[in-house]
């Protein structure tokens, strides 16, 4: 089989469309949940950027037992009460909660509505958020979220089981839609107050997966980033399109539109095409960079190929 005709048995199988998001296609990875480890220390492996999940920061810590003294033991877990009852030193012994927040921050900006080939990276984004939050609800975390465009946001706060998903999804649904239907109307960008937004919605020690491509942060969004990145364990998905890396070889000239202004692309000229790709590699690696020193563990997606084929389990 080619790759057009796997690609369209896969849409047919997940309920796909590639640029309107249904209900139904999210509801398709709760199967596929556990194609995603959210446990700390635990590798997510992925055939592009072979990242890893940094060990998270910040979690709770409850009351485990109580213990005689042992050398070494950190005097402040002393148990006063115990050892003045008992004449003896005791200590307290704490474990870690084995419940944490998981936050899913899925940005719907203009410049995610675009796909060449398979998805939308709107689409793509959609995917990833529906399938951390199956795994978080496998997992028996509490999960929260804030899904954006450039002309509105939808917030969820953190609650358990698959109602939490059901509403998560219901919320990309909504958001995505909105989206489409005001692309062309004049927009601002967003990321920096919704990032403003959930540093004040996850609490210290939530693991937050922020999902988009990354392309209109500013300054302040980094300073949000670097505040959230203090008191959060945070996995940034960042999502491209071939397209954005290559330009294919044509036989003409093609006019494409952005931010209002049509743009001749001359994809029959080799030089240009190579000039192209060496200035996306530029960008792509300074944005890298620049969110690594923010304090995200990255991991790279594309929109043409379907999620499950870009994880590979341990």
């Amino acid at each position: 089989m080619s790759i057009q005709s796997d690609n369209q048995a896969w849409l047919q199988a997940s309920h796909s469309h590639g640029v309107n998001l249904s209900l139904k296609e999210l509801m398709y990875y709760k199967a596929k949940a556990r194609l995603l480890e959210l446990a700390p220390r635990v590798k997510i492996k992925n055939s592009l950027a072979g990242q890893y999940l940094a060990p998270h920061k910040g979690r709770g810590m409850e009351f485990a037992e109580v213990r005689h003294y042992q050398q070494g033991d950190d005097i402040r877990s002393i148990d006063w009460r115990v050892t003045a009852r008992t004449g003896e030193t005791h200590t307290k012994l704490f474990q870690e909660e084995k419940e944490r927040p998981v936050f899913i921050f899925t940005d719907f900006s203009n410049s995610m509505l675009f796909g060449s080939k398979l998805l939308l990276k709107s689409i793509q984004a959609a995917h990833i958020s529906a399938l951390v939050a199956w795994s978080a609800c496998q997992r028996g975390d509490r999960i929260g979220g804030i899904v954006f465009n450039q002309h509105g946001h939808l917030e969820l706060k953190p609650s358990a089981r698959e109602r939490a998903v059901l509403k998560l999804c219901h919320n990309l649904c909504d958001n995505h839609q909105q989206a489409l239907t005001h692309i062309d109307e004049p927009a601002n960008s967003m990321f920096s107050d919704n990032l403003k937004r959930l540093n004040h919605l996850a609490k210290p020690g939530s693991l937050v997966y922020i999902v988009s491509d990354f392309n209109a942060l500013d300054d302040a969004s980094f300073k949000q980033l670097e505040i959230l990145s203090r008191h959060c364990e945070l996995i940034g998905c960042h999502i491209s399109d071939p397209f954005e890396h290559h330009l294919p070889a044509f036989k003409q000239t093609v006019t494409v539109s952005a931010n209002g202004h049509d743009l001749a692309l001359p994809l029959m000229d080799k030089q240009f095409r190579e000039r192209f790709a060496k200035s996306a590699e530029q960008s792509f690696t300074t944005r890298m960079n620049r969110l690594t020193k923010s304090g995200l563990s990255l991991i790279a997606f594309n929109a043409a190929t379907p999620l499950e084929l870009q994880l590979v389990r341990k």
